[in-house]
């Protein structure tokens, strides 16, 4: 397999097992649709209002945390700029390899364009150096040919707040690097073994078939 997104490599560093697992066995394991409820229904309202679409009827059907999640997303300085994409397709060749993604959305201002990724949980702990910030950034900068600065926000709306990357050549040499090199660990490993560290594994849906649990 050489295409991969953020959340192949995200899984691969954090249990080579589970990539195994998942990605190259095709294994799929059910996860209670709960967890993931919210952030659905804010990325679909997101997408909708991004197109123009009346979502009054949408709004009204949000319960009390979700409303607040909405208005400040609504209330967003980012988000209330031009929309150019809402839940855009990105795919970019890296040498060999293909990377991959989905924008929530593309904005833009006079002087700038910004990815933007809505968070209803918790943004990265380094964000700069996230694969989907590399992911998303390198597709973008080849999709967007302007003179205009291209930037990637996380929109924190758990805590309300944004984090903003500017998107360099420097960064970008080294985000294709690292990348390059990430996907070359996964494509020479032969030995997908689990790790010594198994503060996760409780939580890991596949923890019932892994034989190093």
């Amino acid at each position: 397999m050489k295409n991969f997104s953020p959340n192949m490599l995200k899984t691969f560093v954090s249990c080579p097992v589970k990539y195994n697992l998942k990605f190259n066995e095709k294994i799929t394991v059910p996860q209670n649709p709960a967890i993931f409820e919210k952030g659905k229904k804010i990325h679909a309202l997101a997408n909708y209002y991004h197109r123009g679409a009346d979502i009054s009827k949408l709004e009204t059907a949000l319960n009390e945390d979700e409303k607040i999640i909405w208005e400040r997303l609504k209330n967003n300085e980012y988000f209330s700029k031009k929309c150019l994409h809402s839940e855009y397709p990105i795919t970019a060749k890296l040498d060999e390899f293909w990377i991959f993604g989905r924008l929530d959305a593309i904005v833009e201002d006079s002087e700038n364009y910004y990815i933007l990724d809505y968070k209803t949980g918790s943004i990265p702990k380094n964000p700069e150096q996230d694969f989907q910030t590399m992911i998303y950034l390198l597709c973008a900068n080849l999709i967007l040919l302007s003179k205009k600065d291209l930037n990637f926000v996380y929109i924190d709306l758990k805590n309300n707040e944004n984090k903003l990357i500017k998107f360099t050549e420097n960064l970008k040499e080294i985000y294709e690097n690292k990348l390059k090199n990430q996907c070359e660990i996964i494509m020479q490993t032969k030995d997908f073994e689990g790790k010594e560290n198994k503060l996760n594994c409780k939580f890991c849906e596949y923890n019932k078939i892994c034989k190093f649990i």
